[in-house]
């Protein structure tokens, strides 16, 4: 039965990008709403201010008491589970919904069925690589979630869509148990967020929440066995098939990569032996061996929900990716450099090392309690040198010193934003024609810059003065 949402006290809890919007809504279709948020800075009070001009209830530097009466929350994604006010829900019986959640709740019954991404590093780039081969197809779509329009704004706006493409996260699946999608990938696993999920068991079990109720297609990385053993463990509908990607030669009901061309051996008849060519790998920007793995990924979302294969090669071309993302800048005196800021994690980084031959390699930031001897091992004969920089950079020296002993290494005692362009000409000091500079550095900017895309500026302009 649907929620009936007419005369019923509901909390949302925390304001924000996802908070304010729900509270409206929810406010719009009758409920009682009282907003919680823990912090009660200037932003919040602004925010405050317009909700309760709606007569909304706010209650500012108070999101761990439950609000008497309250028949259901539905929070922010960051909230953490062990929060006091969900266990104080728990206790009373209140259901915990999610943003994602209540837009799943409020589609209508011929709305546009969802084609969800997930996965610890590379969600954006798919989904939005899949929204451009949809558009490819005709199709009005939009690339949702943790990305352009609002979920909530899709799911109740007028804008009629015939697909979505959804990027959701760990936080976002853990608190959407209703979730259906016709179908769904998983692109890769690695410990994240633990913190948050409290253990890699708990952090991949809701990432495989997206399979859950899978119509047609649960899609795995053939590289990367966890999102296989996800799909193993989902309950999904009777015909749903686990579809892998590979950047190897394809097995029958898998993707992958045979002499330079994209194919498809999924859904194609006799896929025991025949296979679709869809695209070529020069039509991926940048053809990394981790972005190839994304656009065969959203390749098999598509081509699950019919699309033919000239529209995911006319997708792949138009796709532009966001900066920031493995973006070259400049080639000066013979070396490329390339800004990948928003590899913030080991995962993300190994990819990005992955990518060239011959590196000097800009590292560090804030670690997130990660370690890094895996990464550095894997990496070591790529290497021609690395410069370190951030709070936490000596975390990655002693890697270094353990597993590449004989890569030289700057290590800059600086953590102010200039200290980027002093980064740079150490790292062009280091490099040899032929090389690329390499901006990936696996931990968090904060220490330095308010956020991934600033450092990455910080890089670009860096570059630029070397060449002018």
């Amino acid at each position: 039965m649907p929620f009936e949402f007419q005369g019923k006290h509901v909390t949302v809890a925390g304001l924000g990008v996802s908070g304010v919007p729900a509270a409206k809504v929810l406010h719009g279709l009758g409920a009682r709403v009282t907003v919680v948020n823990d912090g009660a800075d200037e932003r919040a009070r602004a925010q405050a201010a317009e909700l309760e001009a709606l007569g909304i209830t706010v209650r500012l530097g108070d999101g761990d008491t439950l609000p008497d009466g309250t028949e259901l929350i539905v929070t922010a994604p960051g909230w953490k589970p062990t929060k006091p006010l969900f266990t104080a829900a728990g206790q009373a019986g209140v259901p915990v919904w999610g943003d994602v959640e209540l837009a799943w709740r409020l589609r209508r019954p011929d709305s546009a069925p969802w084609l969800a991404v997930t996965g610890t590093n590379g969600k954006t780039t798919t989904v939005q690589m899949l929204a451009s081969i949809l558009k490819a197809a005709g199709l009005r779509t939009a690339a949702v979630g943790n990305i352009g329009v609002s979920l909530l704004d899709a799911v109740t706006g007028d804008e009629e869509y015939d697909v979505l493409a959804v990027e959701l996260s760990s936080y976002q699946l853990h608190w959407a148990p209703s979730l259906r999608a016709h179908s769904a990938a998983v692109l890769n696993l690695a410990p994240d967020h633990l913190d948050w999920h409290g253990s890699m068991e708990a952090y991949a079990a809701d990432k495989g929440r997206i399979y859950e109720g899978n119509h047609i297609a649960c899609v795995y990385n053939v590289a990367d066995k966890a999102t296989e053993d996800l799909v193993r463990e989902a309950d999904v509908e009777e015909g749903c098939r686990a579809i892998g990607f590979t950047l190897g030669s394809p097995a029958p009901s898998q993707l992958g990569v045979v002499d330079g061309i994209l194919v498809d051996r999924a859904f194609v008849e006799n896929r025991h032996k025949n296979a679709q060519e869809l695209a070529e790998v020069s039509d991926v920007n940048p053809p990394a061996p981790h972005n190839i793995a994304n656009a065969l990924a959203a390749a098999a979302l598509a081509r699950a929900f019919g699309v033919p294969a000239a529209a995911v090669r006319d997708g792949l071309r138009a796709f532009t990716p966001d900066a920031h993302r493995i973006a070259h800048v400049a080639d000066v005196d013979g070396v490329a450099y390339v800004d990948d800021s928003k590899a913030t994690n080991t995962h993300a980084t190994e990819a990005s090392l992955a990518a060239y031959e011959s590196i000097v390699w800009i590292a560090g930031g804030l670690a997130k309690g990660a370690t890094f001897d895996e990464l550095v091992a894997g990496a070591a004969k790529r290497l021609r040198g690395a410069v370190l920089i951030g709070a936490d950079r000596a975390l990655i020296r002693e890697a270094l010193t353990r597993h590449a002993p004989e890569v030289p290494v700057v290590d800059l005692d600086r953590t102010d934003t200039g200290a980027m362009l002093q980064a740079v000409q150490e790292a062009r000091r280091l490099a040899r024609p032929g090389d690329t500079v390499l901006l990936a550095p696996a931990c968090a900017s904060m220490d330095m810059f308010t956020n991934y895309n600033q450092r990455g500026d910080a890089f670009a302009r860096a570059v630029r003065e070397l060449g002018a």
